[in-house]
C-alpha cells in the first residue's frame, strides 16, 4: 500500500509545519491588519455581480451575511476569508495524511489521525484568536476548517487506496 509518490512523508510533514506556522502568524494579526477591503475596492470598483449577489443572505456565527448588512466589499471579503479557512486546512489535513501514512500504514487510521490533528489545530487556532485582540473566534470556523481537512483526507485516502490497488495488479 505504500506508494512511491509518498516516499517517507517528510516533505509533507514539512508542508504541514509550514502551514501551521502561517496559520499561527495569521491568527496573531488583528482583523484590521488582515483586511483586504481597500484592495477589493480597487480591483472590484465596478462591483461586478452585485445585483446577483444582493439576493444572498444567511446567518454565520450569529451575524447576518449579506450585501445589505455589511456592504459589497465586506460581503466579498467574507467569502475570500472563509475560502482561505477551507483551503488552508485542506492543505494541512492532506499534508498530515501524506506525511503520516508511511508511518501508520493504515488508510483509515491515518485518515482519522490526520483529520483529528487538523481539527484540533483549528480549535487551538480559534483559541489563539480569542486571546488576540481585535479577533472574533468562531466555532463555525473550526467546523469549516474541519471540513476542509476532512475533504483532503478523503481524497488522499482514495488516492492511496487506488495507488495500492494499481500496484498490486502490476505484480
Amino acid at each position: 500500500m505504500h506508494t512511491k509518490h509518498i516516499k517517507n512523508g517528510n516533505v509533507y510533514l514539512g508542508v504541514a509545519i509550514v502551514m501551521m506556522i502561517i496559520l499561527f502568524i495569521s491568527s496573531s494579526q488583528t482583523y484590521e491588519k488582515q483586511s483586504q477591503i481597500a484592495l477589493l475596492e480597487k480591483i472590484l470598483k465596478n462591483q461586478p455581480f452585485k445585483d446577483a449577489l444582493s439576493g444572498i443572505s444567511f446567518t454565520y456565527g450569529g451575524s447576518e451575511v449579506s450585501i445589505e448588512a455589511s456592504g459589497y466589499f465586506k460581503f466579498v471579503e467574507f467569502f475570500i476569508r472563509k475560502g482561505a479557512h477551507f483551503f488552508t486546512y485542506f492543505i494541512l489535513g492532506g499534508s498530515f495524511y501524506l506525511g503520516l501514512f508511511p508511518r501508520i500504514k493504515s488508510i483509515w487510521l491515518t485518515g482519522l489521525v490526520s483529520w483529528l490533528a487538523a481539527t484540533g489545530y483549528a480549535g487551538l487556532d480559534e483559541f489563539h484568536q480569542m486571546v488576540t485582540g481585535g479577533r472574533t473566534p468562531l466555532f463555525q470556523d473550526v467546523m469549516l476548517d474541519s471540513i476542509g481537512a476532512l475533504t483532503a483526507c478523503v481524497i488522499a485516502m482514495v488516492f492511496v487506496a487506488f495507488s495500492g490497488r494499481k500496484k498490486r495488479r502490476k505484480r
